[in-house]
Parts: structure tokens; C-alpha cells; sequence
């Protein structure tokens, strides 16, 4: 079987009440825009219904989409989930999507546009551009702690993006195979691991305004934000270490 042309990864711990609701959405995007592609759904130990839902309705989406779902050997973090269901995808490219959908998933043909025009082999929707569209926001604090830390992000790892950590990715193939292997990060602070190694590695990365809207029933929390702030802290000690040198060397070249 010829794989997909798209596969769309989501990261899931205790999703029962979204992850349907989210599924039915995306199905019905692909369907309409007659996509290739497969969804897998990274099950990150829950302890509610989220598995058994999904493996209900699986049937309903054969056979024009694939609906797989990976089983974390417990509880092991968004960003062990993620790069799980990146490095296990088939696709020609690889989106990533939080189960909240807070991007809705018809903004993907905005990130696609630069990557099918060859201008990127990552595009990753951002909030804090001006065409940004954050239809409902989160509370004073939440923000607040979101502009520091992406101070800190541009200072102490020397990323230039106004948004590092909206959960909307996307990748081609060869983007995929070259950054997921190197990513050891597996909280929320993976994003901005991620896009480093992309860096280092010459890829060309764009940024783009997409529509977003804040999930009340958010899965971060001042115990996750403290460890991603730790986290910007982490990538810079492992690059001042050589933990991606000798990787990366051998990946130049890729473009």
C-alpha cells in the first residue's frame, strides 16, 4: 500500500470528552478536501475512556482515512507522544494537532502553502504575529507568562519566532526523519528542542498566522510551565555540550 500523502499526529491523555468531537471535525475536513491520510492518535496513558472511544469508531473512518492509534507504556509527556507519532507516521508530510483543536484544523492549507511553494520544509502556526487571529484568549496571567517565556526562548536559545509553542506543526518527510530522532525533550518544552535542531540543521522553518482560540480545559499547568521554562534552560545546556553536534553533522545538507 502506497503511503499516505498526509498523516496528522495527536497527542492524547484523558481525552474522552474532545477526542471525538475532534476526530468527526478532521475526518470531515479530509473528506472534503479529498485527502490522503491517516490520523494516529498517541494515547498517553489515560486513565478515562479516551482509548476505548477511539477504537470505537475506527471502522467509520476506513477506508478512506486510517485512523491508528499508539499505546504510550504510560504516562510519558506530550512531547514523547508527538515525536512518537511523528517518527511512526507514513505520510509525505506529518502535521501535529492538539486534541482541542484550539487551531482549527482547516488552517492547515495556511501552513501547507509555504511548504507545497518549496519556501519551508516546517510551518508552524504562531499566535503572536500581527494577522494572527486569537479569537478567544487565555487569562491576563497565562499570556503574561507566555510573553516572558518566549523572551526567554529568543534570548537564551536564539529562536526569532513570536510563537514557539502553538500545537500546530507541520513537516515533510525528510524534515521529520532528520529533527525527531534528535529530540530528547518529552514535556511541553519540546517545541522549542524541535525548532533548535531545525535551526542547527539549516532547515528552512516558516512561522504563520493562523486563527486560535483557548481551550479552558487545558492540559498546562504551573507544575508543566515551570518545567517547560527549565526546559529552554536544558536545550542550551545540551548544545554547549555536544549532545547535537555529532548528530547533526552528519544530517547538513538538507534543505
Amino acid at each position: 500500500m502506497a503511503p499516505p500523502g498526509l498523516s496528522i499526529v495527536i497527542p492524547a491523555f484523558n481525552e474522552k470528552r474532545r477526542i471525538l468531537p475532534a476526530l468527526e471535525k478532521i475526518r470531515h475536513f479530509l473528506n472534503a478536501e479529498k485527502m490522503d491520510a491517516e490520523i494516529l492518535v498517541v494515547n498517553d496513558g489515560s486513565t478515562d475512556d479516551t482509548a476505548a472511544l477511539v477504537r470505537e469508531v475506527m471502522p467509520a473512518f476506513q477506508p478512506v482515512v486510517r485512523l491508528e492509534m499508539l499505546e504510550n507504556p504510560g504516562n510519558r509527556g506530550k512531547g514523547y507522544s508527538v515525536r512518537r507519532g511523528m517518527m511512526e507516521s507514513q505520510g509525505s508530510w506529518a502535521l501535529f494537532t492538539d486534541s482541542d483543536l484550539s487551531t482549527p484544523i482547516d488552517e492547515y492549507q495556511k501552513l501547507a502553502a509555504p511548504v507545497q511553494a518549496g519556501k519551508a520544509v516546517i510551518a508552524f502556526g504562531s499566535r503572536g504575529l500581527p494577522e494572527s487571529q486569537v479569537r478567544k484568549h487565555q487569562s491576563w496571567l497565562r499570556e503574561s507568562c507566555g510573553r516572558t517565556f518566549n523572551l526567554l526562548v529568543r534570548t537564551l536559545v536564539g529562536l526569532p519566532y513570536k510563537d514557539t509553542q502553538c500545537g500546530f506543526k507541520l513537516f515533510t518527510r525528510e524534515a521529520v526523519e532528520a529533527i525527531f530522532p534528535l529530540q530528547t525533550i518529552d514535556g511541553f518544552g519540546f517545541d522549542v528542542e524541535i525548532l533548535y535542531i531545525a535551526r542547527k540543521l539549516g532547515l528552512r522553518a516558516v512561522e504563520v498566522p493562523v486563527v486560535w482560540n483557548h481551550s479552558e480545559d487545558t492540559r498546562v499547568n504551573l507544575t508543566s510551565g515551570t518545567r517547560a521554562f527549565l526546559d529552554i534552560l536544558r536545550v542550551r545546556y545540551l548544545d554547549l555540550h555536544g549532545a547535537y553536534k555529532d548528530r547533526v553533522s552528519s544530517r547538513r545538507g538538507l534543505r
